[in-house]
């Protein structure tokens, strides 16, 4: 195991080539209760089939009282660690992107670690819908700089715990779940990670002390989310010197059916490379890009040297995107 952080050492110059880092495997974990759209519309008093209409929301899980997040990030990470054929005691770092451990202290990483079988260094990540870019970006580096040689990186969240279940707004879009991936040195490759921030839009999506609960403005958060994803994917694939033309599949954090069809149209994409997995899933906010490539994995459309564009925007307000070229999950 690579010492990740050794005080008072300078680092060779012959350790300053990088090398690849890429997604070696993946997992994914759901709690088992799956809600209905009908049955949120009965509750909240709505026509049938009016939130998956103005969603694409179908359904989606909730945890229930004996499940936690620790849990299904445990269970995310052991399914893409045996994915990737890497033993819990081989991990130099776990990140877990979440905005709702169980506890507000201790974090979820090192508990998620403990549940492993690692003593990895292990710290959360916040940055919302977000968070799994944040902890790719973190992750990456660390591979190709040779201070780590496989981190798992965790997006899980339990978001029916934060929701007003009386709220029209958003009581239809959020679901709860976790993905997983192991990044390792040689397993494709991860291109510059976009990632920014635009503190101005704040107010859109906020949860404060006092309620505990999500608020949102939902027709400007889509107008925004729009604009910052297709300016994301932009930047990132040009970032790693390609084109729109070039990406094999657009994997977007699923927020809403119709925020991925105006991307489509704004940049001109075939729908078809675009992943939908809202349907049976509801916005899960850190943990829907990774159960998105799970999906994806499912269905048989990723394959090796596939170019693979990630992409999310959350509460923040903050956004990123980055160009994988798929390895050997």
């Amino acid at each position: 195991m690579p010492e990740l952080f050794q005080a008072g050492t300078a680092v060779p110059h012959e350790r300053t080539a990088l090398r690849s880092a890429g997604v070696a495997g993946l997992g994914c974990a759901l709690p088992e209760r799956f809600v209905s759209s009908d049955q949120i519309e009965r509750h909240l008093g709505v026509e049938a089939g009016w939130i998956e209409r103005r969603t694409g929301i179908a359904g989606r899980r909730h945890i229930g009282a004996s499940e936690s997040l620790t849990g299904l990030a445990t269970a995310a990470g052991a399914a893409a660690l045996a994915d990737a054929g890497v033993a819990a005691d081989q991990l130099d770092l776990v990140l877990v992107a979440t905005m709702a451990a169980d506890d507000l202290l201790p974090n979820a990483a090192p508990l998620v670690a403990h549940a492993l079988g690692t003593t990895a260094a292990a710290t959360d990540v916040g940055a919302a819908c977000t968070g799994f870019l944040a902890a790719l970006a973190l992750a990456a580096p660390a591979i190709e700089t040779g201070r780590a040689e496989h981190v798992l990186i965790i997006g899980a969240e339990t978001m029916s715990r934060h929701v007003d279940h009386d709220d029209k707004r958003t009581a239809p879009l959020f679901g709860d779940g976790a993905g997983a991936a192991v990044l390792s040195a040689g397993a494709g490759a991860v291109g510059p990670v976009v990632l920014r921030s635009d503190g101005a839009q704040a107010q859109l999506i906020t949860a404060s002390r006092e309620r505990g609960v999500i608020e949102m403005q939902g027709h400007e958060t889509f107008i925004a989310a729009v604009a910052r994803l297709s300016e994301a994917t932009a930047d990132a694939v040009a970032a790693a010197g390609a084109a729109l033309d070039d990406v094999d599949l657009f994997v977007y954090h699923q927020a809403n059916r119709r925020i991925l069809a105006a991307i489509a149209q704004r940049l001109e994409l075939d729908p078809a490379r675009i992943v939908d997995a809202i349907g049976d899933m509801g916005n899960t906010s850190a943990a829907s890009v990774p159960l998105t490539l799970c999906q994806a994995a499912d269905e048989g459309r990723l394959s090796p040297g596939d170019r693979v564009l990630v992409a999310a925007a959350g509460a923040g307000f903050t956004y990123g995107a980055a160009l994988l070229e798929w390895g050997g999950a």
